[in-house]
């Protein structure tokens, strides 16, 4: 089936010919995700990506980890196309039995409800599935309990343009009040539901979270190749904002000798105040083994110099250390001090912290690895080894 054109999305190039690398062996017996992955039904084929239904027994998925501020976790997804080098996320796969790192941006899974066969998966049998599954979801949330949307893939991912499943859900969240939501995106196409977030916004605690991590167009082409620009991202912001939907930016990852001068920092704050954004922070690269092995060869290709630095500096571990995380964060804290971002937010808001507004949107995009059914807490927090300064 021939690919469908988005003009918001940069091209990818076409990637190599993997074969079957990354498929478990046949004689493996596949149970749990694994098992229900194995039983999807290719729908459709898009450019170098390919459609995969898959049964979802929830859509919210409790999250475990003590530091983490939000307790329940939704991705509509599993895998995303965006097919950023630096992607935390891309081990999920491995629940699948997929190994192939590549895979991640190419196997996407698209979430249903049990029964719900491939003719039906665009329409209203479909989603009035996944509203069902979500209805029975909330019964099990208390009040203060934070719902995190997109912690492990992209929920405006361009599967979404065909297939709904996350309006789907903002539709059946909107029904009910006292929620305290939380999104991740990198993607403008969250502008087309404003309707439903801002119904859900009049009776719940809203917040979105727009990733930027370059304002260079040319670096966020080869860092992030099918997300949208950062300009169409920044003009989400305003438009949400606009709307009274609050948001802001994370600016993550951070990385060392490409993304974190003063004035590559100072321009998205700088941005993020003249789009309305009413808060933005960072966090630095880490590396995990599935990420380093996509990034690293990246990095060789694009940024040679920097190379034996990156690997000197992750060869034992995934986290910079704390002196470089302080460093970035006194500087952000100063780049807000000058622009005047100053963490506001609707008088009505929910607050669950004592510091300020954007404490509890950290663990949004904190160190952390996250899945349908698994969490990983941030590890070496407590490091204080010598890191790039």
């Amino acid at each position: 089936m021939s690919a469908v054109h988005n003009p918001y999305l940069f091209e990818m190039p076409e990637a190599a010919d993997h074969g079957d690398e990354g498929c478990p062996p046949e004689n493996t017996k596949l149970v749990g995700i694994a098992k229900l992955a194995a039983e999807g039904e290719s729908v459709r084929h898009g450019y170098n990506v390919e459609y995969f239904t898959m049964e979802a027994r929830s859509i919210l998925n409790r999250c475990t980890a003590a530091r983490m501020p939000f307790t329940w976790t939704v991705n509509p997804y599993r895998g995303c196309e965006f097919a950023c080098k630096y992607c935390y996320a891309r081990y999920t796969h491995e629940y699948m039995e997929i190994r192939d790192n590549l895979e991640f941006e190419r196997k996407i899974f698209i979430k249903q409800g049990a029964s719900t066969s491939a003719l039906s998966l665009v329409g209203e049998g479909m989603h009035n599935n996944v509203r069902r599954l979500v209805r029975r979801d909330l019964k099990k949330v208390k009040p203060g309990e934070e719902i995190a949307i997109g912690t492990a893939t992209d929920p405006y991912q361009p599967a979404e343009r065909r297939y709904g499943i996350t309006r789907a859900i903002l539709e059946e969240l909107a029904q009910h009040r006292g929620l305290d939501i939380g999104f991740v995106t990198k993607s403008d196409l969250i502008v087309r539901d404003i309707d439903v977030l801002r119904e859900i916004a009049e009776h719940n605690s809203l917040f979105v979270n727009f990733t930027v991590t370059t304002l260079d167009t040319q670096l966020a082409r080869i860092l992030e190749p099918r997300a949208p620009r950062p300009d169409l991202r920044l003009n989400a912001l305003r438009e949400l904002s606009q709307a009274g939907i609050d948001a802001g930016v994370i600016c993550a990852p951070v990385l060392p000798g490409i993304t974190d001068s003063v004035a590559s920092l100072d321009a998205i704050v700088a941005e993020t105040k003249r789009n309305g954004g009413k808060y933005i922070f960072a966090n630095p690269l880490f590396l995990k083994p599935c990420s380093a092995s996509v990034f690293m060869p990246f990095l060789e290709k694009e940024f040679p110099h920097l190379i034996e630095e990156y690997r000197k500096r992750y060869e034992k571990k995934a986290y910079l250390g704390d002196p470089y995380k302080r460093r970035i964060s006194d500087l952000m804290r100063k780049l807000r001090d000058k622009h005047g971002i100053r963490y506001s937010f609707n008088k009505d808001r929910k607050q669950h912290v004592k510091e300020h507004p954007a404490a509890q949107q950290m663990g949004l995009f904190y160190e952390l690895v996250a899945s349908d059914e698994k969490i990983e807490p941030p590890l070496g927090a407590q490091r204080r080894k010598k890191s790039m300064r």
